[in-house]
């Protein structure tokens, strides 16, 4: 399997994990708190760098590149899921407060301020609404966001043959 393919296939992985956490949103009813938004935002960034290296075909160091923007998007992604996971092990009595709505957010403060407090957390990021097989929504994020770093990682270092000179 060439790069190309595995970068269109992680494309479709973003895609659909995107398109699994709107669903979610809009039909579950499920409100995401400012860590679900920059989850989000890893997700989008990872498939937007796999796009990019599908539509561009890259050979050689354009692999090491692109697998280099994927693992920092899906690092990226998988920080903000550890926080995540973080506060939901805490004890409610240590929990943050809940804040207001990431919409509320963005009317009212900069856009510096809006991600220092969404990195920070609150109590709606604490609270764990939806679990399967034993996991939170972050808990899976966490793992999907492995699984881009390992496949990036898997980019990065891989021998390609040399091309035949004809």
């Amino acid at each position: 399997m060439t790069s190309r393919w595995i970068f269109g296939l992680i494309f479709l992985v973003s895609a659909g994990l995107l398109a699994v956490a709107f669903f979610m949103e809009h039909v579950m009813g499920l409100e995401p708190c400012p860590l679900c938004w920059l989850q989000r935002f890893g997700f989008m960034g990872a498939g937007l760098v796999s796009l990019l290296a599908f539509v561009h075909g890259p050979a050689g160091v354009g692999n090491r590149i692109y697998g280099l923007l994927l693992v920092i998007a899906a690092g990226a992604g998988l920080g903000v899921a550890g926080r995540q996971l973080w506060l939901q092990s805490l004890p409610a009595d240590q929990a943050p407060a809940c804040g207001p709505s990431v919409d509320y957010l963005l009317d009212v403060l900069p856009w510096f301020e809006v991600l220092q407090t969404a990195l920070k957390g609150t109590g709606d990021c604490a609270e764990v609404v939806w679990r399967f097989l034993g996991l939170s929504i972050p808990g899976w994020t966490a793992v999907f966001f492995s699984l881009l770093i390992l496949l990036g990682l898997f980019v990065m270092f891989r021998r390609y043959p040399a091309k035949a000179a004809w």
